[in-house]
C-alpha cells in the first residue's frame, strides 16, 4: 500500500515514502511533533458521543473519563517520546526496491531500557539510489549521507526529531563505485574503488581515489548540511615512476603506491576526529601487499598524502579503518588473516602499538568504537560473531564474543549511553542487539534479532534529543 500525504509548508517538497517508490513528505515535516491520528482523537470522539446521549452526571463521567484518557495516553507518548527512545539507528539496505531499484534505510529507535530496537512506524526510508554501502551522519547529527554505491552518488538526508528521513539533495562522488564514507569537523570524506578514468573499469581495473566534500552552513534558502563541490587540490604529487607519467589532484586524489600503476582498491577511509588527518586502508591486487594511505588535511579541506602508503605486509588485506574519540589511535581489520592492526598516531604519522595486530574472529570487516574510547567491537562475517576488546593506551585485549545472524558486516554502538552494541547481517537480512556490561560481555537485547529489508549493508546512529534520566 502507497500512502499519499500533503506537503508541508516549510519543509522539503519530496520526500522518500514507503516501499515501492516516491511519495510526498506527510504533513509533519523535520522536527515537527508527530500525532497519533486513531488515539487522542479517537478517545475526544467517543467523549462528545457519550455527552449527548446520557443525563448530567453521565456527561461529567465521560468526559472525566475522556480526559483522564487523553491525560494518560499524552503522559504515555512524552515518556516513550523523551524517556525510552535513546537512539535513532540507521540501517541500510542493498536489496533493490521499487520502481528505480533503490536501495532502503531501516530507521529503528534504541529502547534505553531493554535495549530492544524497534523500527518507526514510517520506516524504510528509500535511499535514492541503488546499492547503498555506506552512511555517515554529520557532526550535528541534523543530517544522513547515504553512499549509493551503483550510481556514484551520496544523499543527503534532513533528520527530523523523530528520526523520520528528508532527502535534501544528491551530488555524484568524482570517482567511481564509492566504498566507504567518514565525516570529521566540517568536511566529509569518500574512497572510490576507481578513478574517473575512461580507462578504469572492472574488466580493466586501476587504483581508487579519496575525494573530500565541505558540509555547508546554512545560507538564505539553503538549509545547513548540504555538501559543496569536492574540494579541488590543485596540486602536481607523483611524477615519473614506471608509468612515466605526472598526475595532478584535482577534485580526487588517487592511490598510487609510488607511481607504479598498480591496481590499489581503498577498502576505506576514516578522518580522525581532529579534522587534521585522514587515512585510507587499500589492497594492491598487483603486489597481494596491504596499505594504509595518510593524508593531511588543510583548513580548506585541501588533502595532500603524508608521504608512502604504509606497507602492512604480504597477503594481508585490510578490510575497514577506524580511530578512537580523541584521534589518537588508528585501528585496521585484515579479513584474510583474521587480525585487527592498532597504531597511535602522532603528528599524523602511525607508530604500532605493543601487540598489534591482534587476533579476532575469521573475516573480520568492520570495527567501531564506543564514545568514551572503552571498547572496541569487531564484526566478523565469517563466523557470525561479534567480539568486544577492552582499549589501555590503544592495546586491545579481547574481552568477549557473541552470536550475531548471518554474516555481520557492519557494527555500531549508540551514541548516547555506549550501551547498546548493533550488527547488520547480510545473509541474516536482520539486525542483532546487545548490551554491552562494563566488563566488555555482551547480553542479547530483548527480542533480538531485528527484521530488517534484505541484504543490510551500513549502520550509523545518532542520540535522540529526549532525555534518558
Amino acid at each position: 500500500m502507497r500512502m499519499k500525504f500533503n506537503k508541508p509548508s516549510g519543509s522539503p517538497a519530496t520526500g522518500l515514502g514507503q516501499r515501492g517508490g516516491l511519495s510526498e513528505i506527510p504533513a509533519t515535516g523535520p522536527g515537527s511533533p508527530q500525532r497519533d491520528s486513531q488515539g487522542v482523537s479517537g478517545l475526544a470522539l467517543w467523549g462528545s458521543i457519550g455527552l449527548r446521549g446520557r443525563g448530567g452526571l453521565g456527561r461529567l463521567l465521560l468526559v472525566s473519563a475522556a480526559s483522564l484518557g487523553v491525560a494518560g495516553l499524552m503522559t504515555a507518548c512524552s515518556q516513550l517520546s523523551s524517556t525510552l527512545t535513546v537512539d535513532f539507528v540507521y540501517v541500510a539496505s542493498a536489496k533493490a526496491a521499487g520502481a528505480d531499484n533503490y536501495g532502503e534505510v531501516d530507521v529503528f529507535e534504541i529502547n534505553s531500557e531493554s535495549g530492544r530496537m524497534r523500527q518507526i512506524p514510517t520506516s524504510p526510508f528509500l535511499s535514492g539510489g541503488r546499492n547503498p554501502v555506506a552512511e555517515a551522519v554529520s557532526p550535528d547529527n541534523a543530517n544522513l549521507y547515504v553512499v549509493n554505491q551503483d550510481d556514484n552518488s551520496i544523499v543527503q538526508f534532513a533528520i527530523g526529531s523523530d528520526g523520520k528521513l528528508y532527502p535534501q539533495s544528491t551530488l555524484n562522488t568524482p570517482g567511481v563505485f564509492p566504498l566507504s564514507v567518514s565525516v570529521a569537523k566540517g568536511n566529509l570524506f569518500v574512497a572510490d574503488t576507481y578513478q574517473p578514468l575512461p580507462s578504469c573499469s572492472p574488466a580493466a581495473p586501476c587504483a581508487g581515489s579519496i575525494a573530500v566534500f565541505p558540509i555547508l552552513g546554512s545560507s538564505g534558502s539553503t538549509p545547513a548540511g548540504q555538501l559543496g563541490a569536492a574540494v579541488n587540490n590543485g596540486t602536481t604529487y607523483c611524477s615519473g615512476g614506471s608509468s612515466s607519467a605526472t598526475y595532478t589532484a584535482g577534485s580526487y586524489w588517487p592511490l598510487l603506491n609510488g607511481c607504479t600503476g598498480d591496481v590499489v582498491a581503498p577498502t576505506g577511509v576514516n578522518a580522525l576526529s581532529t579534522g587534521a588527518n585522514a587515512y585510507v586502508s587499500a589492497y594492491d591486487s598487483t603486489n597481494n601487499h596491504g596499505y594504509i594511505f595518510g593524508f593531511s588535511v588543510g583548513s580548506d579541506g585541501t588533502v595532500a598524502q603524508t608521504g608512502s602508503p604504509l606497507d602492512l605486509g604480504a597477503g594481508i588485506h585490510p578490510s575497514s579503518v577506524t580511530s578512537d574519540p580523541t584521534g589518537s589511535f588508528l585501528y585496521v581489520t585484515d579479513s584474510a588473516n583474521a587480525q585487527v592492526f592498532g597504531f597511535a598516531v602522532i603528528s599524523g604519522n602511525l607508530t604500532a602499538l605493543a601487540g598489534s595486530p591482534y587476533k579476532t574472529g575469521n573475516q573480520p570487516l568492520s570495527i567501531a568504537i564506543d564514545g568514551a574510547g572503552k571498547f572496541a567491537m569487531i564484526a566478523e562475517s565469517q563466523d557470525s560473531t561479534v567480539s568486544t576488546y577492552s582499549i589501555n593506551s590503544g592495546v586491545l585485549s579481547r574481552a568477549a564474543s557473541a552470536a550475531t545472524g548471518l554474516q555481520p558486516v557492519a557494527v555500531g554502538i549508540d551514541p548516547r549511553l555506549n550501551k547498546y552494541v548493533f550488527t547488520a547481517n547480510f545473509l541474516g537480512n536482520n539486525v542483532s542487539g546487545f548490551a554491552l556490561n562494563t566488563d566488555g560481555s555482551l547480553l542479547n537485547t530483548q527480542f533480538s534479532p531485528f527484521g530488517a529489508n534484505a541484504n543490510p549493508t551500513a549502520v550509523a546512529a545518532i542520540p535522540h534529543n529526549g532525555s534518558t534520566q
